[in-house]
């Protein structure tokens, strides 16, 4: 697309606006790319629903701007509260560029930034609920969502950013030129931080990382770990993170309850300490329906932990068939839980498949890598050279 034109020359700083659902998705997800751009002279805003981590982002030298955030709701009135909200920031903050990060930013930011004149890259990473599950509700929803997307996506200011190829046709299906959608690979991982280690003591232990959602298949985890008990098996299995009620995947409560029941199974909840997680187990897996590019997975690769996930796009992007992965198809859970055995198995294969992972990540995945990556695409809208 045409550099951006209408930068403000008496303004010292490009200002760079981040619009997030919530708070601690900002901190999971986006801190590599946003520090980078503050790095490179960003000032850098973040509109999101405050919940637990503004100290957190304000700590980074960044601007919280707090919204009313009612994620996942489709009530016109609810979705106009948004719109409304997010266009009064913008006003006020008067960017010039806003990185919408997943769908639902991507269509309240657009509309609410019609008439505006600054650029917009919106992230679209793995297409949620609407386009993975195949609920009736999903299936009712999925055409005007689609047109929605269509509409707000070909505004002359806006691009679109993915994480893998096959989003990046998924997004071209939708009726969008090649010119306008970008492809970054993930959000980036700290390598420095996230390091290798060796394994812990036995029994084998699966570890999972990410929400409690029907889509990211945590049901048929616990099925395939069920089929490793009866095979008399002892293998641990443990579940980091929490329902998302917002969420119409969300796993319900006395499901999850029950799981903490079984024998084997720990469900941590909210996991902080990411590195110290997978120091307690020797395999990852995340057999999810759908991803962008799952940070869970690539946190596990740079510890050096090989991978069971699903042959879907964005997981195949970090796991890739027996180089540090072994692949299954979605929503099988004895094909999960064979995969599982034959890691559990096979030690060299494990420690292979972990220090291909880990070279991986540090080739491809890096936080400085992606940064980097991100800003050239940033300073590209605003006609910016170094």
């Amino acid at each position: 697309m045409a550099p951006h034109s209408g930068l403000d020359p008496h303004r010292r700083n490009p200002v760079l606006v981040y619009l997030v659902t919530e708070d601690w998705y900002f901190m999971s997800h986006r801190v590599p790319m946003a520090r980078a751009a503050q790095r490179a002279g960003y000032d850098v805003h973040v509109i999101t629903h405050v919940d637990r981590d503004r100290a957190a982002i304000e700590a980074l030298g960044f601007h919280v701007h707090p919204v009313e955030w009612r994620r996942g709701s489709i009530n016109p009135l609810a979705l106009a509260g948004n719109i409304s909200e997010v266009r009064r920031l913008y006003r006020t903050i008067s960017p010039d560029l806003v990185h919408h990060v997943a769908l639902q930013p991507t269509v309240v930011g657009s509309l609410a930034a019609t008439g505006l004149s600054f650029e917009r890259l919106n992230a679209v990473a793995g297409f949620g609920f609407v386009f993975t599950s195949a609920t009736l509700r999903a299936r009712l929803v999925r055409p005007a969502f689609r047109a929605l997307l269509r509409y707000v996506l070909n505004n002359r200011h806006a691009s679109v950013l993915v994480q893998n190829p096959d989003d990046r046709a998924a997004v071209k299906a939708l009726g969008i030129t090649d010119r306008r959608i970008f492809m970054i690979r993930g959000s980036g991982v700290e390598t420095d931080k996230l390091t290798p280690v060796g394994e812990p003591p036995d029994p084998i232990t699966i570890g999972f990382v990410g929400r409690l959602l029907a889509d990211k298949g945590v049901r048929t985890l616990v099925a395939a770990h069920e089929i490793l008990a009866r095979q008399g098996r002892t293998v641990r299995l443990l579940i980091a993170g929490d329902p998302d009620p917002a969420n119409p995947a969300s796993i319900p409560l006395p499901e999850i309850e029950s799981w903490r029941r079984r024998p084997g199974v720990e469900v941590l909840g909210h996991v902080t300490d990411i590195a110290k997680f997978w120091a307690s187990a020797h395999i990852a897996a995340l057999p999810s329906r759908r991803e962008g590019l799952p940070k869970s997975l690539l946190e596990a690769a740079a510890c050096g932990r090989p991978i069971v996930a699903t042959n879907v796009p964005g997981c195949r992007e970090i796991a890739r068939e027996n180089v540090n992965a072994l692949l299954v198809p979605p929503d099988d859970a004895q094909a999960l839980a064979d995969g599982i055995a034959r890691l559990a198995d096979d030690k060299k294969l494990r420690h292979k498949f972990g220090e291909a992972g880990r070279k991986l990540v540090e080739n491809e995945f890096s936080a400085n890598r992606i940064g980097s990556e991100t800003v050239a695409l940033y300073d590209r809208f605003l006609g910016l050279t170094r």
